[in-house]
């Protein structure tokens, strides 16, 4: 009776996988996802909050990429043109050494921005592989990640990375990036790592296993588009922070004083004491930059928080439904 029993649910398995047609299935998940992805795209563009913070991180993108045409020359040339305030010549006034601080600004975007973009890719990247892999494989390899995580979480990041940036003496933008990327990863590891382990027991992952689907292939057709919203909003947190990081580390001089970014600007201005002096073009500049671009990354955090959660968006529309009524 048992060997009966196990022939009768062999054979239902074997016609069940027969009749089960794997490439249909995956072109209509793949549709799924196009679909998906599509109407996200489109909420996007329709949302005003994160169109105004796109265009304007795409403005300092573009100063980055079009320096050499927009300012040519050498940022750096000394000159004898000293503290002159702003006029039709020098738009931004110059610094102590002769220097044009619109040419500085400009340059400046291009090392601060490749610092901040490749050390929040990078950090991204090690909270993915972290937070995702050891949720998703559990045991022993959850433990490992979530052990290591917790002591980067109380290692606090900016002594470590003053630490680590004095020990590299005067670190390049090479050695920049890795160390703010090494201490930027953990809090998105976290969140990432809670996430997969609500959808880790969700039934559309265990039917992925089931039908035969790789580690590789689960993570990335069953768990990565219903993660997406949350790893944009960690890339963009984590470029907020590198972007911080970079300019304080350059502030206090550890970092190569010699390049032109926000943050040596900020060096220079201060050694030269360009308040005392009454320069206050000198530091104005790099402070707006670092301003502008940290709130264009927020405001485009929260369109993709409102497009990912419709009620957040919802709160926010009563709320100004509410304070209308009061100013009227």
């Amino acid at each position: 009776m048992v060997d009966s029993t196990r022939g009768r649910i062999g054979r239902e398995v074997d016609a069940m996988t027969e009749t089960t047609d794997i490439p249909g299935n995956d072109l209509e998940l793949l549709r799924t996802m196009r679909s998906r992805n599509n109407q996200s795209w489109h909420a996007f563009i329709r949302n005003r909050t994160g169109m105004t913070g796109m265009l304007i991180f795409l403005l300092f993108v573009a100063l980055a990429i079009l320096a050499p045409w927009i300012a040519p020359g050498n940022p750096s040339a000394i000159t004898m043109n000293i503290l002159i305030p702003p006029n039709s010549h020098y738009l931004l006034g110059t610094t102590a050494e002769g220097q044009s601080v619109l040419m500085q600004t400009i340059w400046g975007t291009r090392s601060t921005l490749l610092v901040g973009l490749s050390a929040g890719a990078l950090a991204t990247l090690l909270s993915i592989i972290i937070g995702v892999g050891g949720a998703y494989s559990g045991g022993l390899v959850d433990d490992v990640a979530t052990l290591f995580s917790n002591i980067f979480i109380v290692i606090p990041g900016i002594p470590l990375m003053i630490v680590l940036t004095t020990y590299l003496h005067h670190a390049g933008v090479g050695a920049m990036i890795l160390v703010i990327a090494f201490t930027g990863w953990p809090f998105g590891a976290r969140v990432l790592r809670s996430q997969t382990l609500s959808l880790r027991s969700r039934d559309f992952v265990r039917a992925a296993r089931l039908s035969g689907e790789g580690t590789w292939g689960v993570v990335r057709r069953e768990l990565f588009p219903n993660m997406l919203s949350l790893i944009i909003a960690n890339l963009l947190g984590t470029i907020m922070y590198a972007i911080g990081a970079e300019v304080s580390l350059q502030f206090l001089g550890l970092g190569n004083i010699n390049t032109v970014s926000w943050g040596t600007m900020l060096y220079w201005a201060s050694n030269y004491q360009a308040l005392l002096n009454g320069a206050w073009w000198w530091i104005i500049p790099p402070g707006v930059c670092i301003g502008l671009i940290g709130g264009a990354l927020a405001l485009v955090n929260r369109s993709i928080d409102e497009i990912s959660n419709p009620q957040l968006a919802m709160s926010g529309r009563s709320k100004k439904r509410r304070l209308r009524r009061k100013l009227a």
